[in-house]
C-alpha cells in the first residue's frame, strides 16, 4: 500500500477532475461526493440513488482516493457486470489518477481481483493436473512422457486440431505463454466454457499456496498481493459475496466497500448461495474420485448406485417447488447420496490432516489429483445435506426453512436434443440477515444504483439487504436526482387500448402496435420483451413488414450481445429485440435509440420458486407478498429498461408500454413511481407524431453530417 500522502478536500478533489476531463458541474454528483465522504467518514452505511448522467463513478472513486491518500487504506469497488468494471479499471482510474496527480503527490494505484477460475492455472498448463477424460479434447493428442511434464500445450496433426474445442484450447495454451494477468476477460475472441476448463481450477480443485509447486508464479495469487498495496480494488458481486458470506479471505484488509450497480447484489449473493444436484453430476463426481483421486472400488461403486437411484426417483418425483421440504423418496434417495459422498470422501487417501489440501505424502499430480476429487465429492455431499435439512416454508409457528428446495425439468438446448437430466436446486429464502452480519458489521457500506427505490421507496431495497428491523445497523439515503429533464426529453406511452397480455406470446394487436410505432421512429427502436419466445416471435412476425419501410430487426440470439448493440448503434434503420440482458445492459446514447418498447409489466413467472416462496413468506409475516415481491421485481425491471431510453441529456424519445395495467389496476401507481418522470400519456396519434418528428430531425441531422465539410 502506498504511504499516505497529504489530505485533500474531496470536494477540490471532484473539481480538479471535472476540470481536467473537460467536463462540467453536476449537482448530483456534487451531492454524491459529499454524502460517500461524511460516510466514509462516520461509519454510517448509505444508500444512494443516482440517475443515469450523474457521473456515479467518479462520485464514489473521489471520496476513495481521498480516504486511500489520508489513511493509507485500500477500498474497494464491486460491480455487477464486466462492462462496468472494465469502465472502472480502464477508463475512470487512469483518467482520474492523472487528474489528481497535482493535488495528492501521486498517481493513484488500483488492482482488479476476480474468482480463481477467471485465470489461467499455471500448474495445469504444465501438466500438474491428471488430464481430463479422453473425449474432453476431440481431436487432439497431448505431448507424452517425460515432455508432458514441462510443456502440456496440445499437439495436433500436421493440419492442426480437427475439431472447434481442439483449436480453442490449442489457442489458449499459445496465449498463456504470453499474458501477464492470466485474466480470461483479455482472451478476445473469448472461448467456450469447455476449452477454458481445460486451463483453470476452481478454488475448491486448487492445491493451494503451500503446497501448489508454482505458487509464487500463480496470476490468482499475484494479483492479491497485489490488491494489498494499492488504494482502490475492484471485484464483482460473487467473489465479494465468497469474501464476506463464506468466511474466505479473498480480498485485502479493509474499511469501506462502494457496490454498484447496488440493485444486483441480493440475486447475485443468492446465486453464490444457491446449490444444484443432478444424477449427472453424483455419477461424474464418483468417476473423478475413482480415476483421478485413487477412490477405492467400493466407495465409488456405492455412489455409482446412489446416483442411479437419484436419477429414477428425479423421473417420478413432482417438477417445481417443495414447501413441505423434499419428498420421502426424494428425500431418502438425496440421503443416500449424502452418505456415499461422506464415505468417498473419507476413503480418499491422504484425507488425514484435514487440510482440505491433500497429503504430505502426495506429490504432483497425485496431490493435484486427489484435490480435484475432494472438491467434485465436497460438491455433491454438501448440496445433498442442505437438501435434506429443508424443511416446510413455514407453519403455525412462524418457523420459517432457511433454504427453498425446487425440481427443475429443463429443456433440450435445440429442438434436436434430447431434454437434459432434472436437476434438484436449494437457495437461501432470503441473504438479508447473511449481509447483515457479515457484509454490513465488518466494512462502512456505500451503495449506489440508478434505481434503488422501487415504488419510489428504499424501504424494499434496505429490507432485502438486511438494514430494516430490529437490530439493524444504521444507514442513511440520499437521491442525488439526474441531469436529465425528463418531461421535456421524453414521454411514457401506455398503450392502455391494447388488450391484456397473455400466456401465447405477443397478441397480433400488440405485433400491430409495435409494427407502427417503429415504422414512426423510422427503426432507432429497442424492443424489451418479457421473454425470448416473445421477441423471437415479433422479430420473425415483423422482420418482413418493417423490411418494407427499408427497416433491419436484429434479434437477441442472431449474435453475441455486444455485436448486436454495435450494429444498433451504428445503423439507425434498424430495431433491436431482445430480452433480460437487455433490459439492463445497453447504452446507445444519440439519435440511434429514439425508441423503447416494453412489451409488458415484468412481473416473476408465478411458478418462479423463489419468488413465489418470498411472497408466501411475506404474507405469512403479515406484509402483502405480492406487493413486496412481485410488483417490486417489476418496478426495478420497468425502471431498468425505461433507462434505456435517455443515456445524455441531448435524448429524445418515447418509452412505449404495451401493457394496460399500468394504467387500470391498483398496483399501477407503484410502479408508475419507479419510472423515470417521463410525460405520460396513451394517446397514440400524439405518439405515433412524436416519433415522426424525432425520425426527421435525425435523419437530416445524419445527412448533414455526411456531406463533405
Amino acid at each position: 500500500m502506498p504511504k499516505p500522502s497529504r489530505g485533500a478536500d474531496p470536494s477540490d478533489l471532484l473539481d480538479a477532475a471535472v476540470a481536467a476531463l473537460g467536463g462540467a458541474p453536476r449537482e448530483g454528483q456534487q451531492k454524491m461526493v459529499a454524502a460517500v465522504t461524511q460516510a466514509v467518514r462516520s461509519g454510517r452505511h448509505l444508500l444512494v440513488q443516482a440517475g443515469t448522467g450523474t457521473g456515479k463513478s467518479l462520485g464514489y472513486l473521489v471520496p476513495l482516493a481521498a480516504h486511500a491518500a489520508e489513511t493509507g487504506t485500500p477500498g474497494v469497488v464491486s460491480t455487477a457486470t464486466l462492462a462496468l468494471q472494465a469502465q472502472v479499471v480502464d477508463r475512470d482510474l487512469p483518467r482520474l489518477s492523472q487528474a489528481l496527480r497535482p493535488l495528492l503527490g501521486r498517481e493513484l494505484t488500483w488492482q482488479t481481483v476476480k474468482g480463481r477460475a477467471h485465470y489461467v492455472c499455471r500448474q495445469k498448463l504444465l501438466g500438474g493436473f491428471p488430464e481430463d477424460e479422453p473425449e474432453a479434447l476431440p481431436g487432439m493428442e497431448l505431448v507424452g512422457g517425460a515432455e508432458r511434464a514441462t510443456d502440456r500445450r496440445p499437439a495436433a496433426s500436421s493440419s492442426g486440431p480437427s475439431s472447434q474445442l481442439g483449436r480453442e484450447v490449442a489457442r489458449l495454451h499459445r496465449w498463456a505463454q504470453d499474458t501477464e494477468t492470466g485474466d480470461r476477460d483479455e482472451l478476445v475472441p473469448g472461448v467456450s466454457e469447455r476449452a477454458w476448463r481445460q486451463v483453470s481450477v476452481s478454488s475448491r480443485e486448487c492445491l493451494g499456496a503451500t503446497r501448489c509447486p508454482v505458487a509464487e508464479e500463480c496470476h490468482v495469487e499475484l494479483a492479491r498481493a497485489r490488491a494489498k498495496e494499492v488504494d482502490v480494488v475492484v471485484t464483482n458481486h460473487a467473489l465479494l459475496a465468497i469474501d464476506a458470506v463464506e468466511d474466505v479471505q479473498l480480498l485485502p484488509e479493509h474499511d469501506v466497500v462502494v457496490i454498484d450497480e447496488a440493485h444486483e447484489l441480493v440475486d447475485r449473493v443468492t446465486s453464490v448461495a444457491t446449490g444444484s444436484l443432478s444424477a449427472a453430476a453424483v455419477a461424474q463426481a464418483a468417476t473423478t474420485a475413482r480415476r483421478q483421486g485413487g477412490l477405492d472400488p467400493t466407495s465409488a461403486e456405492r455412489l455409482r448406485v446412489a446416483s442411479d437411484d437419484l436419477g429414477a426417483v428425479l423421473e417420478d418425483a413432482p417438477v417445481g417447488r417443495y414447501p413441505r421440504g423434499l419428498p420421502d423418496p426424494v428425500r431418502l434417495a438425496v440421503a443416500g447420496v449424502r452418505d456415499a459422498a461422506r464415505e468417498a470422501l473419507s476413503g480418499l487417501k491422504g484425507e488425514a490432516g484435514g487440510s482440505g489440501q491433500g497429503s504430505k505424502d502426495d506429490d504432483g499430480e497425485a496431490a493435484a489429483g486427489k484435490q480435484v476429487a475432494r472438491a467434485a465429492l465436497s460438491e455433491v455431499f454438501d448440496v445433498a445435506e442442505r437438501l435434506v435439512e429443508v424443511g416446510p416454508a413455514g407453519d403455525a409457528s412462524g418457523e420459517v426453512s432457511a433454504d427453498v428446495a425446487w425440481l427443475e425439468a429443463p429443456g433440450a438446448w435445440r429442438r434436436d436434443e434430447e431434454p437434459r437430466p432434472r436437476v434438484l436446486h436449494v437457495a437461501p429464502l432470503s441473504v438479508a440477515m447473511t449481509l447483515r452480519d457479515h457484509l454490513f458489521g465488518s466494512s462502512t457500506v456505500v451503495l449506489t444504483s440508478a434505481t434503488l427505490t422501487p415504488g419510489g421507496s428504499f424501504d424494499a431495497a434496505a429490507g432485502a439487504l438486511g438494514l430494516q428491523g430490529a437490530g439493524a445497523p444504521q444507514w442513511t439515503a440520499l437521491d442525488v436526482g439526474s441531469p436529465f429533464d425528463h418531461a421535456k426529453q421524453g414521454i411514457l406511452y401506455v398503450a392502455k387500448h391494447l388488450p391484456q397480455p397473455g400466456r401465447e406470446g405477443p397478441a397480433p394487436e400488440v405485433l400491430e402496435e409495435v409494427e407502427q410505432l417503429v415504422i414512426a421512429a423510422g427503426g432507432r427502436a429497442l424492443g424489451l420483451f418479457s421473454s425470448r419466445r416473445a421477441a423471437e416471435a415479433a422479430a420473425e412476425a415483423l422482420g418482413d413488414r418493417l423490411g418494407q419501410h427499408g427497416i433491419s430487426v436484429l434479434c437477441q440470439g442472431d449474435d453475441t450481445v455486444p455485436n448486436l448493440v454495435r450494429e444498433f448503434a451504428a445503423e439507425p434503420r434498424t430495431c433491436l429485440f431482445g430480452t433480460l440482458t437487455l433490459w439492463q445492459g445497453v447504452d446507445v446514447p444519440g439519435p440511434s435509440c429514439q425508441l423503447v418498447i416494453l412489451d409488458r409489466i415484468p412481473f416473476p413467472r408465478p411458478d418462479d420458486p423463489l419468488a413465489s416462496a418470498r411472497a408466501e413468506a411475506a404474507d405469512r409475516a403479515g406484509g402483502n407478498g405480492f406487493m413486496a415481491v412481485s410488483a417490486t421485481h417489476a418496478a426495478l425491471l420497468l425502471a431498468q429498461g425505461a433507462g434505456r431510453l435517455l443515456r445524455s441529456t441531448s435524448d429524445r424519445g418515447v418509452v412505449a408500454l404495451l401493457d394496460p395495467r399500468l394504467a387500470t389496476k391498483r398496483y399501477g401507481s407503484f410502479l408508475r413511481a419507479s419510472l423515470p418522470p417521463l410525460w405520460p400519456t396513451t394517446d397514440k396519434d400524439v405518439v405515433l407524431g412524436a416519433l415522426r418528428r424525432l425520425d426527421v430531425a435525425a435523419s437530416d441531422q445524419e445527412a448533414a453530417a455526411a456531406r463533405p465539410a
